[in-house]
């Protein structure tokens, strides 16, 4: 045995590989991280149409979700009929132009919002989702029977094990797109498949 020390040969070695795992412990962590808040995203829009159903039927009102921006979303609670406010509404939805400014001929946005996303967001036919005050969604246009299926979708190329919603007339699923839209997936109900 050799109690001389280590070589150069062996600290440049011991070195490399070091490096090496270093380098791909970055990789790892920074799509991990992607797909983390992919998913954080996706949640936090599920919650929010899951908050708007349940918010319908508890106060007896309609809710409406809107995506107003490719990046932005918010709820916002019936109780305008375009002209002033009224207990009921009248189920159309007149968005804040301001959120801070509440006027008598618009729906009062829901405190906490609008929400701003890292991501862009697709909302699958568009418009607005209403929910009415017993809990049924309403997709528009309105549908012909029986109602077709919308979907929300992140644009994003992580791997998450989230990145699309479902809504249906009474359900509001998570799910995982089957092709990426940058890769040339197209955000719809069929390529969203729910978990």
């Amino acid at each position: 045995m050799n109690n001389r020390g280590i070589s150069l040969i062996e600290l440049v070695v011991v070195t490399a590989v070091i490096a090496i795992l270093a380098v791909a412990l970055g990789f790892t962590y920074s799509g991990w991280r992607g797909a983390y808040n992919v998913e954080k995203t996706t949640k936090d829009i599920f919650t929010a149409l899951t908050d708007a159903r349940g918010r319908a039927v508890t106060q007896r009102r309609a809710y409406f979700v809107d995506f107003p921006t490719a990046t932005t979303y918010r709820m916002a609670m019936d109780d305008s009929n375009g002209t002033a406010k009224v207990n009921d509404g009248d189920a159309t939805f007149q968005p804040q132009v301001n959120p801070l400014v509440v006027t008598a001929n618009t729906d009062t946005t829901v405190q906490t919002f609008p929400k701003v996303s890292e991501y862009t967001i697709v909302w699958n036919p568009g418009g607005t989702i209403t929910f009415d005050r017993s809990g049924i969604i309403i997709i528009p246009p309105p549908p012909p029977p029986p109602p077709a299926p919308g979907t929300v979708c992140l644009t994003t190329i992580a791997d998450a094990d989230y990145d699309c919603i479902e809504v249906t007339q009474t359900r509001i699923n998570l799910g995982k797109l089957t092709t990426k839209i940058p890769d040339g997936g197209a955000c719809a109900t069929a390529n969203c498949i729910a978990k």
